[in-house]
């Protein structure tokens, strides 16, 4: 038995068996049964069919010009729910990403020089790095 079925199997009103006993025997977690549910958000439905409008119209737009667009809408709306919305409904911006780990082209790649070497006991190698940062250009 799953353990919201569990759950709805608890009585509040029984006098002879406390809410901390009915968990322990049923297997369900305090922190669940003492603090109710938040109601879901009623307008995430229409928000959604609208940002997933905005999107087919313009498949480059992240969350934060969806946002500024919802805004000028007159529908006020956190960057972060946005973001929650687009990831749940499986969209992302077409766009360049940022490619933080690509090296520039004409930078040397040095080897590794301990490749092959087994280091048998201490202060059997050192290393230091004498590379001079690049100016910009």
């Amino acid at each position: 038995m799953s353990a919201p079925n569990r759950g709805a199997m608890l009585d509040r009103a029984d006098k002879s068996l406390s809410v901390r006993r009915q968990c322990a025997l049923l297997s369900v977690g305090r922190s669940g049964v003492y603090r109710a549910r938040k109601p879901a958000n009623d307008n995430d439905g229409a928000l959604m069919r609208r940002i997933d409008e905005l999107f087919t119209a313009w498949p480059f737009l992240g969350s934060r010009r969806m946002t500024a667009m919802l805004r000028a809408e007159g529908v006020f709306v956190n960057r972060k729910r946005v973001q929650r919305l687009m990831r749940l409904m499986g969209i992302a911006a077409l766009g360049p990403r940022p490619r933080t780990s690509k090296p520039a082209p004409g930078h040397r790649i040095y080897p590794y020089l301990l490749r092959n070497l087994t280091i048998e006991r201490a202060n059997h190698v050192w290393a230091a790095d004498i590379s001079v940062p690049q100016q910009a250009a």
